[in-house]
């Protein structure tokens, strides 16, 4: 009977929280990113700047601009006056970008 007690107790305890990628969005994107830097997995890194313009690198800087539109992450890299956006995700000190065709990139926040 005690066996059968504490196999029931088990299963009425809460499971553990596993961490897991997390949806961010409108405010949640800013303050993922805004004066963050962020080294991508290819080894390529990018700062985010409050005031909206970023810096990426991968072997050589590259300026543009940075937003947050419709609860996502926005650039533009010039000479092109188009705007790109992706979907934000965080899993603790990772942040991936999700792009409409599903296509990901990750990094980690620079400590």
């Amino acid at each position: 009977m005690r066996r059968i007690a504490l196999i029931l107790l088990a299963f009425m305890l809460p499971l553990p929280a596993f961490a897991g990628w997390v949806r961010l969005d409108g405010a949640a994107v800013r303050d993922a990113l805004s004066g963050q830097k962020v080294i991508y997995d290819s080894g390529a890194w990018q700062t985010f700047a409050s005031a909206g313009r970023t810096l990426y690198n991968a072997g050589h800087d590259s300026w543009g601009y940075w937003t947050v539109r419709n609860g996502r992450y926005c650039s533009q890299w010039p000479p092109s006056n188009g705007w790109v956006c992706y979907a934000v995700e965080r899993d603790g000190q990772r942040v991936r970008f999700v792009a409409e065709s599903g296509a990901t990139t990750t990094g980690r926040y620079a400590r």
